[in-house]
């Protein structure tokens, strides 16, 4: 895993402020990708203004649990950085899930979603939440009854959904979320705009941070458009993590059942890291200091140095891009007919 880039010296790094040309972003530009400004088209979902309204409106929609209480936005909060800064979520019951919920910003452009990997796309991630006994604990048919018993979900569903006999349907319901979970996208952080060229965008230390990134190989897992969330790794490449770390979680191979994905998770996003902790499938390191000392045991098999650390975490801020600016939805009247709150 762990790779020298070419070209990009420990000399480069550490040598002072001021750089041979743009050595340190010539590498980067051919490492990463700035976040676009325009969230990307889904195929075969067309992102309409009412459909992307009507996600919204899903998106924040707590009687789509069997609780009345937990909707999407429960753990992946739009203002908190599209997580829910707890070690792994809080459901239905106060039930606890295995896994730290991970930011639901930018993850339009992961290569699937879960840190298994078990969903293809948001639309199917979308259904899984809402059928989980630990999350929502609804069913299909339970979150269509309660859509259906409102005449406001009913007209918006049918406006964006115009060529369906019987728009209200489960599979609509995702569809619509995903066109606005595909909206939630972070463009124009500080490093962003370092790699389109402005290398003002970035300080000295920023620089050097970027530099010890690459040269380390954390970029190996953590590099192209959303610096992670494009392939899987087995956690632990070099020494594995502490049992308290790790929390007997199998990784991906609970998925596919194969012995060689045991411990295999889907590299996360480090886009807008810093608003993002606890951090690992687990949860269970809260500073972000302590995950970059961890992943260099880990995965790169070496000992980072305090300096190091410090340098690579100032990096890791200037990911931070601009948060989605989201108008919470005026959602539709209950009616009689609307399910009432079941909370055990």
């Amino acid at each position: 895993m762990k790779k020298k880039l070419a070209g990009l010296a420990l000399i480069t790094v550490f040598s002072g402020s001021a750089y041979a040309g743009n050595a340190i972003m010539d590498e980067a530009q051919g490492v990463f990708e700035p976040i676009p400004h325009e969230a990307p088209a889904i195929e075969g979902n067309s992102a309409t203004p009412v459909k992307v309204e009507l996600g919204k409106m899903l998106y924040f929609e707590p009687r789509l649990s069997k609780s009345g209480l937990v909707s999407c936005n429960f753990c992946h909060n739009v203002g908190m950085g599209g997580d829910d800064f707890q070690e792994t979520s809080t459901g239905h019951g106060w039930q606890r899930g295995p896994r730290n919920a991970p930011t639901v910003l930018n993850s339009v452009y992961n290569i699937a979603q879960f840190w298994d990997g078990r969903a293809k796309d948001l639309k199917e991630q979308a259904k899984g939440p809402i059928q989980a006994s630990v999350e929502m604990n609804n069913t299909p048919e339970g979150a269509v009854k309660t859509l259906k018993s409102m005449p406001g979900y009913v007209e918006i569903f049918g406006k964006a959904f115009p060529d369906d006999k019987d728009p209200v349907t489960f599979d609509n319901m995702a569809a619509a979320i995903e066109v606005f979970e595909a909206t939630l996208v972070t463009p124009d952080s500080r490093f962003d705009k370092f790699l389109r060229g402005n290398a003002a965008a970035l300080n000295d230390k920023e620089q050097k941070g970027l530099a010890a990134f690459m040269e380390k190989g954390c970029a190996d897992c953590h590099g192209g458009l959303n610096m992670g969330g494009e392939d899987y790794f087995a956690f632990g490449v070099v020494d594995r993590p502490a049992d308290d770390i790790m929390q007997g979680d199998k990784g991906r191979m609970t998925v596919t059942a194969e012995a060689s994905d045991e411990y295999v998770f889907k590299a996360p996003t480090l886009r807008n890291v810093e608003l993002t902790p606890p951090y690992f499938h687990s949860g269970k390191v809260w500073s972000l200091a302590d995950a970059v000392k961890l992943m260099g045991t880990a995965q790169l098999g070496t000992e980072l140095t305090a300096d190091e650390e410090s340098l690579i975490v100032s990096f890791l801020k200037a990911t931070t891009g601009k948060q989605p600016e989201v108008v919470y939805p005026i959602l539709p009247a209950s009616t009689d007919e609307t399910p009432k709150p079941i909370l055990d």
